[in-house]
């Protein structure tokens, strides 16, 4: 719910407190301190609105979600890039069911962003290569699906994958 700067300048403000503290003597206080100050440097790097957007894909809930990403008014200057790459990639998921042309600009920019785990890379280059092979570009569909294959290292893809490279048979 902060602005990412203003996460980093409370940390900094309490990780001096707890410096003090240690200098004063208060040894528990200090240490207290500076696993507090670990809160807002873990949500500088993982913006908490995202994580409950997450959560609320998790349960396959897409109003909740798609109302807190309604939340981040400004991406570009509120998140960080990787942050910014997942707010797109959230978004391509909400618009997929509704307009293809926009769920793949959002995709591609998530993409083009920065994705920092290979499987939601491959994920969204799976929805890519799903709206690629919708709008008859097969081509394009294949180069796809043979990335996302290679970034998907588990295996948690492979019945999409083959699925998609099925359908691309009958085109």
């Amino acid at each position: 719910m902060f602005n990412k700067n203003i996460k980093l300048v409370l940390a900094g403000l309490i990780i001096t407190i707890a410096i003090w503290q240690f200098v004063e003597g208060q040894i528990g206080n200090g240490i207290s301190l500076l696993l507090f100050s670990g809160i807002f440097i873990f949500l500088y790097f993982k913006n908490e609105i995202l994580l409950l957007a997450f959560l609320r894909l998790r349960k396959q809930d897409f109003a909740g979600a798609t109302k807190w990403l309604a939340k981040i008014k400004n991406p570009e200057t509120a998140l960080i890039t990787k942050q910014q790459g997942y707010y797109w990639y959230l978004h391509g998921l909400m618009v997929s069911q509704t307009n293809i042309t926009q769920a793949e600009k959002f995709f591609r920019k998530a993409i083009r962003l920065g994705l920092s785990m290979d499987h939601d890379l491959a994920m969204a280059k799976l929805n890519l290569a799903g709206i690629a092979m919708t709008k008859r570009r097969k081509r394009e569909a294949t180069t796809l699906l043979t990335e996302a294959k290679k970034l998907d290292k588990h295996g948690m893809l492979n019945d999409q994958i083959r699925m998609m490279k099925e359908q691309m048979k009958k085109i």
